[in-house]
């Protein structure tokens, strides 16, 4: 008996048509929230639909979220229990109208998941682990494509322990005051993002085959800034020195002091913010936030490849 051939999907048919998508439906944490922003400016959400695309934008990611309370509890608007929730609601009663084929959705979640007052410090409900998490982030995709989407971009983590909240050279800050062993946090959280990262697109590549008619792009966030550390110039055009350790708003908080704490923070002001690549301890900088979006934009009108891999 002769064997079947299997041959691999023509590249031409990977991801949206180009220039197709016309809405932007985003979810997530703060790295993603247009009114809570992480840097205290205009998220990159903005800056994709209205600077480097031409979007509708339809925002849902929300600050301190998870991707669920019922592994990782925080109290603060999860992906699975307030997110997605309030977007069926919108979409069911009618106050927002997507066609499937012009839509794409995004989410960035993780951060929180994996970091302070969860599983860095063992915290969430009893026996999950960053499996649980990841398929949980990876489950938003089928749930979506369940209620009629098909084209989605799922961003991964950012290298989260090159960020002054985890680093080995942390300091005590507005995160986290208690003790802790820096060089650990970092060495831990270096195995949960790559190791978080691996998994959520060998699920993805293991999910896509079963979604029929879908398109599932997997945007490397750890790779765009793991180049933006490396290589600060291509990226930051503040004028002061650039500086990829360090923070727009840096606070050292004196846990020394008689009372709970007091703070010596250092800020950046005017032109000068555009040198760093993070705003505080934990969020990147409005200047790598439009690095991001630039990339997403491209990503989604299919007018660059950089850092987006398209499954199908």
């Amino acid at each position: 008996m002769a064997c079947a051939t299997l041959h691999p999907v023509a590249a031409a048919s990977l991801g949206p048509r180009p220039g197709s998508i016309k809405n932007l439906v985003t979810f997530g944490d703060s790295y993603t929230d247009i009114i809570s922003t992480g840097d205290h400016g205009t998220a990159w959400p903005v800056y994709a639909a209205q600077v480097y695309g031409h979007f509708n934008l339809f925002p849902f990611a929300r600050s301190g979220a998870t991707c669920s309370n019922n592994i990782t509890f925080r109290p603060f608007p999860s992906l699975f229990e307030s997110q997605l929730p309030l977007y069926f609601e919108e979409k069911n009663n009618g106050s927002i109208r997507l066609d499937p084929a012009e839509t794409v959705y995004t989410l960035w979640i993780g951060t929180n998941d994996v970091g302070a007052n969860s599983l860095i410090v063992g915290q969430g409900t009893p026996g999950v682990s960053l499996v649980n998490v990841t398929e949980c982030a990876v489950n938003w995709v089928k749930v979506l494509y369940e209620s009629g989407a098909r084209n989605f971009l799922f961003q991964n983590m950012l290298p989260l322990y090159e960020t002054p909240l985890y680093s080995a050279d942390s300091w005590p800050n507005q995160y986290w005051t208690a003790q802790r062993n820096t060089t650990e946090w970092s060495v831990f959280m270096r195995e949960m993002v790559n190791t978080g990262n691996a998994l959520s697109k060998a699920l993805l590549q293991l999910l896509v085959p079963t979604l029929k008619g879908a398109h599932v792009g997997y945007f490397d966030s750890f790779g765009l800034f793991s180049d933006m550390l490396a290589n600060p110039k291509n990226y930051l055009n503040g004028t002061a020195p650039l500086n990829v350790t360090g923070a727009v708003h840096a606070c050292v908080f004196d846990l020394n002091e008689s009372t709970s704490g007091t703070s010596d923070c250092t800020i950046a002001t005017g032109s000068a913010v555009d040198s760093f690549l993070w705003y505080d301890e934990l969020h990147p900088s409005e200047q790598a936030d439009r690095q991001v979006a630039k990339f997403v934009a491209g990503a989604i009108s299919r007018q660059s490849d950089d850092w987006v891999t398209w499954l199908s």
